[in-house]
This record gives structure tokens, C-alpha cells and sequence, in this order.
């Protein structure tokens, strides 16, 4: 692009460990000199988007040392300066966050003394914020990155894994329309020229109505319908949303012993035979939520059939193991198999654990957490298995007929705190028009 003569493009596909097949390319002119890099991901696009946000204090430059995966769609933001650098500027890089400010920096420096000739008002403002993002990118002042991927394939290094970071904050969302069209999925572009509306409310009714867990593995629906004998499957039209095709979604309700009533409802497209299974809540939102903890002892145990929502967090204590709510998303599985998403996940998402340039200190520990993991499928010795569901959601099966006869499972239930019905959208809920609708209903009859 800088000679407009012909140069040459190397590609390499490959995984890095424990993380995602990537495509690397890298170009360079003969002509010019002219080179670049780029990493590009082959692998899937995940079930939902995802937001990392991370607080730096001013004076610790170390924390600016944080690898970073910044995928082609992904976006980060500076709110303290009103920065933004979009999906196309530095797209399928791997680096630091203070490489990525640098690099911001120095491509707003680039044109700096043409620009002082033409626009001398412009060039001084724009000197004015590169000595503010100086100042980020050196630790010298305090901000906020994040880094906004509906993809859900880019990631901010925890230093501390697998405890808990305090300056991180993860969040998973589902994309809207447009984010989906964006990615290449097909979808009704009639929904898009709609008014989106949210009415009062309606982010707890959201919650309450969102699938429990949803697959396409034949795993999957295999553990769905285990508990379910119905008699009445009633089928109804819907639209793939691999391919846009029409197809049919089945759908029945049944009753889980020890659990609730759900919704099963499964698609299968004829056309690209893509298949999607989903468990549903059904009923009220549960006043309260629910706390599950069970003793894991013997492999009786780790054959526990498992539900955990995407509302629900994850305890082993034995191993200071804590996942908070949307790490995993729904799930339907075994006590062994949770072992082992968590695991996979865990793998999966920290790909930078076993590189060459990582502290041996720090490889070290990991190394010896994902011992202690692995040891907890090989029941070298009893841990306990807690889910925390502030919609009471999740259900951890009982050994026996009766879950009065099983003593290794204790369930308690605990009244919301007001920031967990915030963070759910109920303390907003507005409910007086269908309460009025039902009130004047009973007294016509």
C-alpha cells in the first residue's frame, strides 16, 4: 500500500496452546521494506459477547505489562479521555496494554508536522491528549480499559489466575441484531428497522424468561430428555439461525424431580442440519435464591446430573476455586463433566499460562493448580461442589430416590440482597398493569 508494487504475504495456521487456532499473516514489500503483522482467529465465533474492563491505578506500571488479545472485532475504549480504538485500527493484535496505548500514540504522532502546517488548532489538541495518553501508557494516571468484543474471541490477562482479580471485570452479553449481522450471521433485517423499545422493567422479565442452558451437542439433548416422558409435544415453525432456512422447533413442558418445571425445546434444520437444544425456566421468578453444596466422596458422585444457569456461581474450596456468574454459561452435565468444562475453560482462556516469556513463578502455580484440578476427577481425596443461583435455577441431583436420604447435599435458601435483584433487573420490575389486568379478570368472573 505505501509503493503500490508487488510484494509477498505469508500465512501460518496454528493453535496456541490452551487458548484458539489463529491465522498469522505477514507481509512484506522488497520494494519498500514495507512489512506488517497481523493475527487473525479461525476458530469459532463464541455463544455471546464479551467485555473486559480493568481499573489501573496511577504509579503501577507493572499492571500495564497485562497481555492482551485484540481480535478483528474487537473495541477498546478509554472513557477517563474519550478514546475509542475501533475493530479496524489495530485488528488482530497481540500484545500489552501498554503496547496498544503506545502504538495509539505513536499513530497519532505520525502526521503530527504536516498537520501543524495545515490545522495548527488541531495539532495542539491533538499534542494536548497524546500527553494524557502518554501518561496512561506510562502509569503515571489512573484509567479504565476496556475491551468490547461481540465476537467473544478477545481476552485481558488475569494476573492473579485462577483467584480472583480485583481490578478486572468480566461480562458476557447476548449481541443484538445488528452485532449478529456484523459477524456474518443471517437474520429478519425487517427486525432491525423496528423501534427498540425496552419497556419499564423489562430487563427482569428478560432474566427470568432467558434459557436456563442451551447446546447443539447430541450430549446435550441427550440429557435433556432424560427426565422427560412427554405426552404432548406441541411443534411450531421457526427460522434457522445458522442459515435462515424455516424449520421446526418442538416444544414441551416437564417436571424435574427435586427441581422445577421447565420448558424443553429443541430445532433441528434440514437444510444445513444445525440443532439447538434449550432448557427454559418455567413459572415466576423464585423469590428467593438458592445455594446448593454437595460432598463429592466416591464416582457415584461425580455422575450427579448437573444444571447450572448462566446466573450461577461456582465453589470448590478445596482447591480455592471461585467462577462467577456467566463464566460458563448454561450448562446441562455431570458433576465430572462441570470438572471438566471448568478445566477446559480455564485452559482455554488463560493462553498465555504456559508461553516461553511467563515468570517461573507464576508458570509454576499454574502448573500446580491444574494438578490439584485434575486430582478432583481422580477423587484422591473428598471436595466439596457449591453453586450459588441467585434465580434458583440450577439443581445438583440427588444419589437416592428421596433427597431427604442423601446427607452429602445441603440446599439453602437465602433471601437477595438488593445488588444481586439490581444486577438482575428486578428492583425496577414493574408488574402493576399485569397485576391490574388479573385483578380485574378474577372479579368479571
Amino acid at each position: 500500500m505505501r509503493c503500490h508494487e508487488n510484494g509477498t504475504t505469508r500465512f501460518l495456521l496454528t493453535l496456541i496452546p490452551h487458548f484458539r487456532k489463529i491465522l498469522l499473516s505477514a507481509f512484506e514489500c522488497p520494494h519498500c521494506n514495507e512489512r506488517n503483522n497481523e493475527v487473525q482467529f479461525a476458530g469459532e465465533i463464541q455463544p455471546r459477547g464479551s467485555r473486559y474492563s480493568v481499573e489501573f491505578p496511577s504509579g503501577d506500571q507493572k499492571m500495564l505489562n497485562r497481555q492482551v488479545v485484540k481480535s478483528e472485532t474487537g473495541t477498546i475504549k478509554i472513557p477517563q479521555l474519550d478514546f475509542e480504538i475501533p475493530p479496524e485500527a489495530q485488528r488482530g493484535s497481540l500484545s500489552t496494554v501498554e503496547g496498544i496505548l503506545l502504538r495509539a500514540s505513536e499513530e497519532l504522532e505520525a502526521l503530527q508536522e504536516e498537520r501543524k502546517k495545515v490545522d495548527p488548532q488541531t495539532a495542539e489538541a491533538i499534542d494536548q491528549f497524546l500527553a494524557k495518553l502518554k501518561a496512561c501508557a506510562t502509569g503515571a494516571s489512573s484509567f479504565t480499559f476496556i475491551l468490547d468484543d461481540p465476537a467473544g474471541n478477545s481476552f485481558v490477562e488475569n494476573p492473579f489466575a485462577p483467584s480472583l482479580d480485583p481490578s478486572l471485570s468480566i461480562e458476557f452479553y447476548e449481541r443484538t441484531h445488528e452485532q449478529d449481522a456484523s459477524l456474518g450471521y443471517a437474520f429478519d433485517p425487517s427486525q432491525s428497522s423496528e423501534a427498540s423499545v425496552e419497556p419499564h422493567g423489562s430487563v427482569g422479565a428478560l432474566a427470568g424468561r432467558r434459557a436456563i442452558a442451551q447446546g447443539n451437542s447430541s450430549e446435550f439433548a441427550e440429557a435433556l430428555f432424560r427426565y422427560s416422558a412427554p405426552e404432548e409435544v406441541m411443534t411450531f415453525p421457526s427460522t434457522c439461525g445458522a442459515c435462515a432456512v424455516s424449520c421446526e422447533t418442538r416444544m414441551f413442558l416437564t417436571k424435574i424431580p427435586y427441581f422445577q418445571e421447565v420448558i424443553v425445546m429443541a430445532s433441528t434444520c434440514d437444510a444445513c442440519g444445525y440443532r439447538n437444544s434449550e432448557l427454559k425456566p418455567g413459572g415466576a421468578i423464585p423469590a428467593k435464591g438458592k445455594k446448593i453444596s454437595v460432598s463429592v466422596k466416591d464416582t457415584r458422585d461425580l455422575s450427579r446430573d448437573v444444571i447450572k444457569s448462566d446466573t450461577a456461581s461456582v465453589i470448590i474450596p478445596e482447591i480455592e476455586l471461585e467462577l462467577t456468574s456467566g463464566t460458563l454459561g448454561g450448562i446441562v452435565t455431570t458433576v465430572e463433566g462441570l470438572i471438566t468444562k471448568i478445566s477446559e475453560a480455564l485452559e482455554r482462556v488463560h493462553g498465555f499460562t504456559f508461553g516461553d516469556s511467563l515468570e517461573k513463578g507464576r508458570k509454576d502455580k499454574w502448573l500446580d493448580f491444574r494438578a490439584r484440578l485434575t486430582k478432583l476427577s481422580r477423587l484422591e481425596e473428598p471436595w466439596t461442589l457449591i453453586m450459588d443461583d441467585a434465580l434458583a435455577n440450577s439443581f445438583i441431583a440427588p444419589s437416592c430416590d428421596d433427597i431427604k436420604d442423601d446427607l452429602q447435599i445441603t440446599i439453602e435458601e437465602y433471601e437477595r440482597s438488593w445488588e444481586q435483584n439490581e444486577e438482575l433487573g428486578l428492583n425496577d420490575m414493574d408488574t402493576s398493569a399485569a397485576d391490574a389486568a388479573y385483578n380485574s379478570v378474577d372479579s368479571a368472573s
